[in-house]
């Protein structure tokens, strides 16, 4: 390897140390302010859970006593110990922010280490802020430019470079420190597999909360003075983990376009590729008076999508997490329950008889020309088949809440409080929201962070 071939990391290494918050569009500042403030309920009510709940018990019971969060237990522990926990939390209910160009979701892989770092450490509000985002922009470049392999689960993978990057930024490490953080960071994620969703495993919410973790162990290590290869970034996503890897593809318009002004939010707490066929359900009952349609009446439902969501065609779904990465248990049970909210997915829906025999008339295929316009459009086309003969047809071409389909705010605030209230109460929620949206004002994060319990 010649020494232009890595002079990418140097470009990256620097931005990752030197950007300046000004750099950040107005677009990009006021989507990561948004990332952070959905991490946080979402990672909240995860944590409500049963198995979290045995796990944090577990685990702080051995764990180092420390100042961060453990969100939505009341409880601190040590920065490691809280961004595992927290980054396993944070995906259990598929309502975490993520970025179709990114290929996964790097707010949640990125954030809890961050959070549980500035509250270690003297750092301003705008000083966190800065950091989430150079992580996840610089982790997402990654991601976009490597031709990951089908079976590989994004989480756990590139994941760890962005928790790195943006532990490395709260640490104030210098262009050539950052730069051998992204080769040791590179080597430090997981063998993932994208057969956990299909199957229920719940295992997988692990790989984000594992970003985390070694994502602050990788900023450790450089520290005490590890070193990785020369360039570990295309070694495992050009040859480990992927078929193909474009360096120049990290740097294009680098500190100019902002991949993570492009992300989207999640109202429905199921996969991303989910919601568009769940789009496309909500525009085929807009021909039905009321909006509402008895699922006796279907005859069977068929769904043409882009490749990554007819990969979620499985029928026969057994958990409340698998029931996330299903298109017929979601389009079945929402049709049943008249909703997509927590209790559509929870275990008394799979064990729902209606909603598992209208699941099962579900067909789900891909059609081409929808995943040769993926990821700049979404497509998906619902049929309806009525047992009288007619049929419902309804299509998405981009899923609401990507940048050109997005959101109200109000919407995200009410997920916010519908969240957190349960939880914190009130007035915390109220305090913390108001924090997530003014935070570059906060002058120490550490201190606020002291005064609130999560």
């Amino acid at each position: 390897m010649t020494p232009c071939e890595d002079a990418y990391l140097d470009e990256l290494g620097r931005f990752a140390a030197e950007a300046h918050h000004s750099g950040l569009s107005v677009r990009a500042r006021e989507h990561i302010r948004w990332v952070l403030a959905d991490c946080l309920p979402v990672i909240a009510a995860g944590m409500q859970v049963e198995e979290m709940k045995a796990l944090v018990a577990a685990h702080l019971d051995q764990a180092a006593p420390g100042s961060a969060w453990v969100i939505g237990t009341g409880r601190r522990a040590a920065a490691l110990d809280a961004a595992l926990l927290n980054g396993t939390a944070g995906t259990w209910l598929e309502l975490d922010e993520g970025n179709l160009f990114a290929k996964g979701h790097p707010g949640i892989q990125v954030v809890p280490a961050a959070v549980a770092v500035a509250q270690e450490s003297a750092v301003s509000g705008a000083d966190l802020l800065l950091a989430v985002a150079l992580g996840y922009e610089v982790s997402s470049r990654i991601s976009r430019a490597a031709k990951v392999r089908m079976m590989v689960h994004p989480h756990g993978t590139y994941g760890v470079i962005g928790a790195a990057v943006a532990v490395g930024r709260l640490r104030r490490f210098s262009s050539t420190a950052m730069r051998e953080l992204l080769n040791v960071a590179a080597t430090m994620g997981m063998a993932t597999s994208r057969k956990t969703l299909l199957e229920g495993a719940t295992v997988r919410n692990i790989y984000s909360g594992h970003s985390g973790l070694m994502g602050i162990m990788a900023v450790r290590l450089v520290e005490a003075g590890f070193t990785g290869e020369r360039d570990g970034v295309r070694s495992i996503f050009g040859n480990v983990l992927s078929d193909g890897f474009d360096p120049q593809a990290t740097i294009a318009g680098l500190g100019r376009e902002w991949l993570l002004a492009d992300g989207y939010f999640k109202l429905h707490p199921t996969g991303r590729y989910v919601h568009s066929a769940i789009d496309a359900l909500e525009d085929a009952l807009k021909k039905v008076a009321g909006g509402r349609l008895d699922s006796d009446e279907i005859e069977a439902i068929d769904v043409r999508a882009y490749k990554m969501a007819a990969f979620l065609a499985e029928r026969s779904v057994t958990s409340s997490f698998g029931a996330r990465f299903s298109i017929p248990f979601a389009l079945a049970s929402i049709l049943y329950h008249g909703r997509s909210g927590l209790e559509s997915f929870n275990e008394a829906a799979v064990a729902n008889q209606k909603v598992q025999a209208l699941a099962a008339r579900v067909t789900v295929e891909e059609d081409p020309a929808f995943t040769a316009t993926y990821p700049a459009q979404q497509r998906c086309v619902v049929s309806l088949r009525l047992k009288r003969g007619e049929t419902l047809e309804g299509s998405c071409t981009v899923t609401k809440g990507e940048p050109s389909n997005p959101h109200e705010p109000s919407e995200l605030e009410r997920k916010f409080f519908d969240l957190g209230i349960p939880i914190w109460g009130d007035a915390v929620t109220k305090r913390l929201h108001g924090a997530c949206m003014t935070l570059e004002s906060l002058p120490d994060f550490r201190t606020f962070a002291e005064e609130l319990t999560l």
